[in-house]
C-alpha cells in the first residue's frame, strides 16, 4: 500500500500508575498517566495537611466540633473549604476533611498538566477521567455487593464520598452500609455523605427518608444509600455497572 494511503498506527492506550501514599492519618491511593502527576498530588497533600494541622493547633474546638463553625479570615484554602461544606450541611468542619484534601491533590494534578487523575482518600474520591472509570462501592457485610458506577470522561474534577456506620473508623450516628454523594464540589460531597448517613437508620422506609438530608442543597447531583439488603437512590447518577469490590482493594483510612 503506498504511503500516502497507509492507515496511521494507533498508540496504544496508557496504563494509568497506581500507587499507595500515606501521611500520618491520610492514607490515599493515587492514579494518573505520569508520575509526576502522583508527585503533584504527594506534595499538595503535604502542604494542606500542614496547613490544617497548624490552624488545629490554634484552635483545638475546630477538631472537635460537631457543629456548624464560623470562619475566621485568615483561615487557610483548606479549612475555608472544610468549614464551608460543613455548615452548607450544618454539622461539623472535619466532615469534610478527607474530601478536601482529595479535591485539593487532584487540583495539584491538573495544574501539572493531568487529564486523568484520581485521588481516593478513605472512600472520598475526586477524579477527573479521560476515559471511563469505574469506581466500586463497598458496604461491608450487606448483601449488595459488587456494585460499580461508571464515570464517562469529563474535563473538569468531579467528587463521590461515602460514609457509613458499619464499616470504617470515621464518626458516623447512623446505620449505612455505605451512603454515597455526588457532586463537583468533593468538599460538598464529603460532608453531605456524613450527613447522609447520620440520618440512616435501618429498613427501607429509614432509607427513603434519609435523603432529606441531602435534597434542596444546591451542588449535589445524587445520592445512594444501602443498608441491609435495601438500596435507595436519588438524584443524577452515574450508570451502575457490576464491579469486582473486595476490602481489600479499598483505600482504608
Amino acid at each position: 500500500m503506498p504511503e500516502s494511503t497507509r492507515e496511521p498506527t494507533k498508540k496504544p492506550a496508557r496504563t494509568p500508575i497506581k500507587e499507595h501514599f500515606q501521611l500520618k492519618e491520610t492514607i490515599v491511593t493515587l492514579a494518573a498517566y505520569d508520575p509526576s502527576h502522583i508527585e503533584a498530588a504527594k506534595k499538595a497533600i503535604r502542604t494542606h495537611r500542614a496547613f490544617l494541622e497548624t490552624y488545629i493547633l490554634s484552635d483545638p474546638y475546630f477538631q472537635l466540633t460537631l457543629e456548624p463553625y464560623e470562619c475566621p479570615k485568615n483561615a487557610p484554602e483548606v479549612v475555608r473549604r472544610m468549614i464551608k461544606a460543613g455548615n452548607t450541611m450544618g454539622i461539623g468542619p472535619m466532615s469534610a476533611v478527607a474530601g478536601t484534601i482529595s479535591a485539593l491533590a487532584v487540583e495539584a494534578m491538573v495544574k501539572a498538566g493531568a487529564k486523568y487523575a484520581i485521588v481516593d482518600n478513605g472512600g472520598d474520591i475526586a477524579l477527573i477521567n479521560d476515559r471511563p472509570v469505574v469506581v466500586g462501592i463497598y458496604a461491608g457485610q450487606s448483601p449488595i455487593k459488587n456494585l460499580g458506577l461508571i464515570f464517562e470522561p469529563r474535563d473538569s474534577i468531579t467528587g463521590v464520598c461515602t460514609s457509613a456506620g458499619t464499616v470504617g473508623p470515621s464518626i458516623s450516628f447512623g446505620m449505612a452500609d455505605a451512603a454515597a454523594v455526588f457532586s463537583d464540589d468533593v468538599s460538598l460531597a464529603d460532608a453531605a455523605a456524613t450527613a447522609l448517613g447520620n440520618e440512616v437508620g435501618t429498613g427501607k422506609e429509614s432509607v427513603e427518608a434519609s435523603f432529606k438530608a441531602v435534597k434542596g442543597i444546591p451542588g449535589i447531583k445524587g445520592a445512594l444509600v444501602i443498608q441491609g439488603e435495601y438500596i435507595g437512590m436519588w438524584g443524577e447518577l452515574p450508570k451502575i455497572t457490576r464491579a469486582d469490590v473486595r476490602h481489600e482493594y479499598i483505600t482504608k483510612a
